[in-house]
């Protein structure tokens, strides 16, 4: 009787072992699959809420557009806007001090135009700053009063000035790099380096246009106008959004495609050798020449919107190669202008940007620029021979652009560049995703055979993984 007893109860004991051991084995089993559904729910939540919205595409309809003018610059300045600006995908205002005289002529125009606002009363706020214009607070108050428009599913505000000209594709393009739920203030510098010493290498220039996040427009909006209280003393309306944004800890991101352009003259170099980013936008375009010979400014910007509006963006990008048989080196900077060099020149030597143009300022001591330049050489007959942009077409083999021959400079041996009349070029359209974005390659080309003599064929292509452009 002993033993059944002590039989039964070492059973006993077994069972409550293998009882307990199962039950740890479920509640580790339940602990795992806890923690699994609930990373897997974290994880999930943080790609909807994060990642889901960096790729999913930034259209123009979610974005709006601050544009500041006054009444007497706006029925000049508006011929720049008419340029790019598409009524039917587009919102924002432009903001006046009040109608313009030719408020008539303006409803005529508002096909093709934004909606004119009329700005908030800023004289409560001081402005100290000796010889400037208090505008620069009514223009700075436009980030305030277009976030105060309301507008639904915002996810970016750009600002710029009446005659800053925007590529709409591009802008959309360069902002989709970024999540619009994070703190963004985007834009660029002048390319003088005293200018960016004298107001801040952090601070975007507002000629060139600069893009804020929704949510961070949203709190600037908030807090602005005790900003501007701090800030009498700044000159201008950029100046004091910075001066704001820096106060909230934002600091700037830098897109080499919006430009400044604090300089006079010739645009040439700078359109020439753009950066291989898209481009966005063009500035002071009264205060150069115009950017084709024989057009007017304007003309000469509808001119270079025909190829932009066909593929906006491989607008200006530079793509440089090699005529082995005569030696030349061939830059195209597409929809735009061609040079060749009648002599071989190493890429490097290609890149930097041609001094066709002065410094913003006259009377100062030689500029210094944010970018590497080149003297143009002294002898004529040493540069390159230029063909601007006469002609796009778009077809099933690709699209087909066509320059011609400026000028001749002087008369050279029958291997000079200068005797070709006409430069075809023949390319896809440049359609990049968001990693080709971010980490940008410059693209090849090659010299086909031509059919005559005076004309020379270029065909670009994406290179080789190990390509590199030389003289092979």
């Amino acid at each position: 009787m002993q033993f059944l007893r002590s039989t039964i109860k070492a059973q006993s004991s077994s069972y409550l072992i293998n009882l307990l051991l199962i039950s740890s084995s479920l509640c580790i089993i339940f602990l795992f699959v806890s923690l699994f559904l609930v990373g897997s729910y974290r994880t999930s939540d943080l790609l909807s809420s994060s990642s889901h919205n960096v790729y999913a595409p930034v259209s123009l309809e979610q974005i709006v557009f601050g544009i500041a003018s006054n009444e007497n610059s706006w029925p000049k300045k508006k011929e720049y806007v008419k340029l790019w600006w598409r009524p039917e995908k587009m919102r924002g205002c432009v903001f006046l001090e009040s109608m313009p005289p030719d408020s008539d002529s303006q409803s005529n125009d508002s096909t093709f135009l934004p909606p004119i606002c009329i700005s908030e009363d800023t004289s409560r706020f001081r402005y100290t700053y000796k010889g400037g214009l208090r505008s620069a607070i009514r223009v700075a108050r436009v980030v305030l009063e277009t976030v105060a428009l309301n507008h639904s599913d915002v996810r970016w505000y750009v600002f710029g000035d009446d005659d800053t000209v925007f590529l709409p594709d591009n802008l959309v393009k360069t902002l989709s790099k970024y999540d619009h739920g994070l703190w963004y203030y985007i834009g660029s510098n002048s390319e003088i380096h005293e200018q960016n010493r004298y107001f801040s290498f952090e601070m975007a220039f507002g000629g060139a246009g600069f893009a804020i996040s929704a949510p961070l427009a949203k709190v600037l909006a908030k807090v602005f106008d005790s900003c501007i209280e701090r800030y009498p003393h700044l000159y201008g309306s950029d100046a004091r959004i910075y001066s704001c944004l820096a106060e909230l800890g934002i600091s700037l991101t830098r897109e080499p495609g919006f430009h400044q352009f604090d300089v006079r003259g010739n645009l040439f170099g700078l359109l020439a050798s753009h950066p291989t980013a898209p481009l966005v936008s063009v500035h002071h375009l009264d205060h150069v020449e115009s950017i084709f010979p024989n057009l007017t400014k304007v003309k000469a910007l509808e001119h270079l919107f025909e190829a932009a509006n066909v593929d906006q963006g491989r607008i200006l990008q530079k793509t440089v190669c090699y005529d082995r048989w005569f030696s030349w080196t061939i830059s195209v900077s597409w929809g735009y202008a061609v040079q060749v060099f009648g002599r071989h020149m190493n890429l490097p030597d290609v890149l930097p940007v041609q001094a066709t143009f002065q410094q913003w300022k006259k009377g100062h001591p030689k500029p210094a620029y944010t970018f590497n330049t080149r003297e143009l050489h002294p002898d004529p007959c040493q540069r390159p021979t230029i063909f601007f942009l006469e002609n796009v077409t778009s077809g099933s083999d690709g699209i087909r652009t066509s320059y011609r021959k400026s000028y001749e400079n002087c008369s050279l041996d029958m291997a000079s560049p200068r005797k070709l009349d006409e430069i075809r070029v023949l390319s896809h359209k440049l359609e990049l995703d968001i990693a080709q974005l971010r980490a940008p390659r410059r693209h090849c080309c090659d010299v086909l055979p031509s059919s005559a003599g005076q004309v020379m064929d270029i065909a670009i292509r994406e290179c080789k993984e190990e390509e590199l452009i030389h003289m092979h």
